[in-house]
């Protein structure tokens, strides 16, 4: 065989989506737009489903996708390529339609004593995904989101469930409390004796309870509809400036962060440096001309 023809049949062979699985409760997307072969995991599917939006699905159904360290390493790993993807401008992260994370390992958690939780940092790298992802993130949740499971689709910019998606942070039950940011995100998206509530008597609530809450931005009728309206949603967002789309979540995530005054003061500077970039400049000639803009992403 020649060089060119074993070149072509190397390129045959590459999948593009990474997994060694495949979940039938899945439905059927579109074909993946990821030109490059993708490193394979055991806990989560990864692919490109549609242009601009990069798909993580949590594959641990025996364990109704309960959260193990080497779960989080994949996905922190998975969040990280797609942050550095050029083709990448938006993400969706579910799970199945019966569980989106059922919580976390218990048999991982139980034998921990203090001094191993703490000189490790235990459950710590939950939270990189807040920080190492700076496109927007939708959680499209379906079933359960217990636990840490909970807390993982707290983390999202967008959150997006069925109206029979049972939340809930019932650690109260096991002896111990909410340790990967429930006690803080929950209290700031349904106020602090809702949240006293939800988390000092375990109990759950679902999916349009969330919505009327404001925990999640949107509710649907079945899993498939909400994997396609997450879908839909990022591809929207990927369909805009990424220099106006991170600075837009950027300064979202400030005001969570500082008063009043000092985010308003904060928008303003990001506002006005956005002045210095060529798509400000495409958006508003576009707008001015009635056409459509053909962004740079400079």
């Amino acid at each position: 065989m020649n060089v060119a023809a074993a070149r072509v049949s190397a390129l045959r062979g590459l999948r593009p989506v990474a997994s060694r699985f495949q979940p039938s409760t899945l439905p059927q997307i579109a074909r993946s737009f990821s030109a490059s072969a993708r490193r394979s995991y055991e806990y989560i599917e990864v692919s490109e489903p549609r242009p601009g939006v990069g798909q993580v699905t949590l594959n641990r159904p025996k364990a109704l996708n309960a959260l193990c360290s080497p779960l989080i390493g994949e996905l922190n790993t998975a969040l990280r390529e797609f942050q550095a993807s050029p083709t990448v401008a938006a993400v969706v992260l579910t799970g199945s339609e019966r569980a989106f994370a059922a919580g976390a390992d218990i048999k991982e958690m139980a034998p921990l004593t203090f001094s191993e939780a703490y000189s490790k940092s235990f459950i710590e790298s939950w939270s990189d995904l807040t920080t190492a992802l700076k496109k927007p993130l939708i959680a499209a949740v379906s079933g359960h989101a217990l636990g840490g499971g909970c807390e993982l689709a707290l983390m999202a910019d967008i959150l997006y469930c069925t109206a029979t998606a049972n939340f809930g942070q019932p650690e109260i039950k096991l002896g111990t409390i909410p340790g990967a940011g429930g006690s803080q995100r929950l209290t700031r998206a349904v106020g602090k004796s809702k949240a006293m509530e939800l988390i000092l008597t375990g109990k759950s609530f679902t999916g349009e309870e969330a919505e009327r809450w404001g925990v999640a931005a949107r509710v649907f009728p079945t899993y498939e509809a909400l994997l396609e309206g997450a879908l839909k949603t990022a591809e929207t967002i990927a369909g805009y400036s990424k220099v106006a789309v991170q600075a837009a979540k950027e300064v979202v995530n400030k005001s969570q962060d500082l008063a009043l005054r000092d985010g308003v003061e904060y928008e303003r500077r990001v506002f006005h440096a956005l002045f210095g970039s060529q798509d400000q400049k495409i958006g508003m000639k576009a707008f001015a001309e009635k056409k459509k803009p053909e962004w740079s992403h400079q």
